[in-house]
């Protein structure tokens, strides 16, 4: 019998949660996750599930559910490190400082199931030798309270090398397809190998840099932005259009249709809240750098004009420093002071 994959998941929330079900489902893996504020319900009860994909599960666990980053074992290292937080670079500490003690170098591959453009770059620096997958998620699922997962759309997942001049593409390759084969062998998910990267991420981006950040700033879902007067036309297709443009002058040349296929990805009453949405509403930080500034950053390098994304890029970034003055990141004079 082959030996099972040692997979460290850190994220366990919503989209965690289902990775670590799809990886642990006939046992070809053991999934250890990492929980932060959901640890103390996950680690003693369990998940409660209820999916679309899965069905309704009551008291799922992983094979070991922990509250830190575990250190790399000489004897059993992990063979993946999935990491489905949210990216948050503005905000220390970084993922590679933080996954660091368990990282094996040469050994261990990190999959980044995240959002945003160039978020490979801090991991291919800090871990020279090691293989970084891409994993790009197309899933609709919430976690409502602690432990209590709600996965309300289908999973898709495709998974593809970000290459590394340090490495062999083949190996990168290899590594790619069979973490798609673990990923998808309980035969209840959609996961593909998918050799061109930034194509799929500047896809994406169409969605997630213009809707995420229009529905944080205005406070409304996907649904009623659709609903509200003149949001569509004013906001949502300007951007999604300067996406478009900026993928097009970095050589991605995406559907003339991606962008009403984005606006109507979800059903219109299924009235979903994007995850920069949840996040503004819980008063958590929003992933703004990677999903926003580094496709403006790259678009305007190459001369796109992009004034709407530059637009919604400031107000994030207004929205950030607030989440940061209230969890104590920054500090402002006092009243009536001089704040020369």
């Amino acid at each position: 019998m082959p030996e099972k994959s040692l997979i460290l998941l850190v994220g366990g929330g919503a989209v965690g949660a289902v990775a670590a079900l799809n990886l642990q489902l006939i046992e070809q893996a053991e999934v250890t996750v990492v929980c932060r504020s959901n640890y103390a319900v996950v680690s003693q009860d369990g998940y409660r599930i209820e999916s679309c994909d899965h069905g309704n599960l009551s008291g799922w666990k992983a094979f070991a559910v922990l509250n830190h980053i575990p250190e790399a074992s000489s004897s059993q290292p992990f063979d993946y490190i999935v990491c489905v937080t949210k990216n948050i670079a503005d905000v220390p500490p970084s993922l590679a400082d933080l996954i660091r003690p368990a990282v094996t170098p040469g050994r261990t591959v990190v999959v980044l199931i995240q959002n945003g453009l160039n978020i490979e770059k801090p991991l291919i620096q800090a871990f020279p030798q090691n293989i970084v997958l891409s994993g790009v998620s197309l899933i609709g699922a919430n976690e409502p309270e602690p432990g209590h997962i709600v996965q309300d759309f289908p999973d898709t997942l495709y998974v593809g090398p970000f290459r590394n001049p340090n490495l062999k593409v083949e190996e990168e390759d290899a590594a790619a397809k069979q973490f798609v084969q673990l990923y998808s062998a309980g035969g209840k998910t959609q996961c593909s190998y998918i050799a061109d990267v930034g194509w799929t991420r500047w896809r994406k981006l169409v969605y997630n840099a213009c809707l995420n950040p229009i529905c944080a700033i205005t406070g409304l879902d996907t649904g009623r932005v659709r609903l509200a007067d003149g949001a569509v036309e004013g906001l949502v297709k300007p951007a999604m259009k300067e996406i478009v443009a900026a993928a097009k002058a970095s050589g991605y040349e995406l559907p003339a249709t991606v962008v009403d296929d984005m606006i109507n990805m979800d059903p219109l009453t299924m009235y979903l809240p994007p995850s920069m949405l949840s996040d503004t509403r819980k008063g958590n930080f929003i992933e703004y750098e990677n999903i926003l500034g580094e496709p403006l950053r790259e678009g305007e390098k190459l001369g796109v004009p992009m004034p709407t994304l530059r637009v919604l890029y400031h107000l994030c970034a207004a929205i950030q420093w607030k989440n940061k003055e209230v969890k104590g990141f920054v500090t402002v004079p006092p009243k009536g002071s001089s704040a020369e």
